[in-house]
């Protein structure tokens, strides 16, 4: 039996990787620093016998080598997480998301892993004109702290100058949405629709930019199959993860939603302070690995909107750092 640790495991994502690892017979063990304040996405686990919790920091040697007693394969979701958050705090950023990362590669090498699963992003490739799909091997573009960091990690990982007795894997997630015991609404589709599901006006910059988007169990999927794949076809690979049909403008997005909330009040402006715009090319995970999304941006704003009307987020206001990366806990 696998045991899978995952580093920031008790995150937006993270949480839905864990549930669907021990449905799927695999051990699990989350470390976590709980740099949100997100202690509590840990307790629908934290009874089963093949889940494992540890209370730290990657960036602390010793915590770190607790977590890996055992382990036999990681996959690298902690950090700062977002263009927002690492600019609010730039100072932890370079310390986690730059210094912290890179040490780690480092620490994790000599430990017996099989892979190694580090989740980038399709944030690298910035602002691309003319509608043209990034592939893996389109020039990567970082306009923030937060991309920068993750494309300085893919550097390091994937070097020829840094040999390391386990098998990396790159994954450059699309921009996540789906429900989570960890339930972010900074995030664009779970924003919108949460916005406009209560009812609210909505102001939206730059409504024709693209982004990928998919679904956290869509994310957790495609991690078991990168466990599954043999070692000489994703070794020192890169993979844009999600699917073409999650390509989306904000008015996409918006046109969807209004399919379920057509009475919602919208307005727009252009030239936001975030500029980024690209559609990702997604065929190398889809002809490689066989991947391929299972969910729609529109599956997502359907469950979303029926989670509201089931009364799961009627405490917002009071709850609302719980549910974005909006301030940070580090000591």
């Amino acid at each position: 039996m696998k045991n899978v640790l995952l580093i920031g495991g008790a995150g937006y994502v993270g949480s839905v990787i864990t549930d669907f690892l021990l449905r799927n017979n695999y051990k699990v063990t989350c470390l976590d620093y709980f740099l949100y304040d997100n202690q509590r996405t840990v307790m629908p686990y934290i009874l089963n016998e093949n889940y494992k919790f540890i209370y730290g920091d990657f960036c602390k040697q010793d915590q770190l080598n607790s977590a890996l007693n055992g382990i036999t394969d990681v996959v690298i979701l902690a950090g700062l997480v977002g263009d927002p958050i690492t600019k609010k705090y730039p100072d932890e950023s370079r310390l986690i998301n730059d210094e912290g990362m890179l040490n780690l590669f480092k620490s994790l090498n000599g430990k017996g892993l099989d892979k190694v699963v580090f989740v980038s992003t399709c944030s690298n490739y910035g602002l691309i004109k003319n509608d043209e799909l990034a592939d893996e091997n389109f020039e990567l573009s970082p306009l923030s702290l937060y991309a920068k960091a993750k494309v300085a990690a893919e550097k390091s990982l994937l070097s020829n100058d840094n040999q390391f007795d386990f098998s990396p894997v790159v994954l450059r997630f699309a921009t996540a949405f789906g429900l989570s015991p960890r339930m972010r609404f900074d995030l664009t589709v779970s924003e919108f629709t949460k916005d406009l599901v209560l009812g609210k006006e909505l102001l939206v910059y730059d409504a024709h930019t693209w982004r990928p988007y998919c679904h956290v169990k869509d994310f957790a999927r495609l991690i078991e199959i990168v466990f599954n794949a043999p070692k000489n076809v994703v070794n020192k690979q890169v993979f844009n993860a999600g699917g073409e049909i999650n390509n989306f403008t904000k008015q996409g997005i918006l046109d969807t939603i209004l399919k379920y909330l057509p009475n919602s009040k919208i307005n727009f402006k252009e030239h936001g302070t975030d500029p980024r715009n690209y559609k990702v090319n997604f065929s190398k995970v889809k002809s490689v690995l066989g991947f391929e999304p299972k969910y729609s941006v529109e599956d997502g704003v359907v469950e979303l909107i029926e989670a509201f009307k089931l009364n799961l987020f009627n405490n917002l206001e009071k709850d609302n750092d719980f549910h974005g990366n909006y301030n940070l806990t580090y000591k």
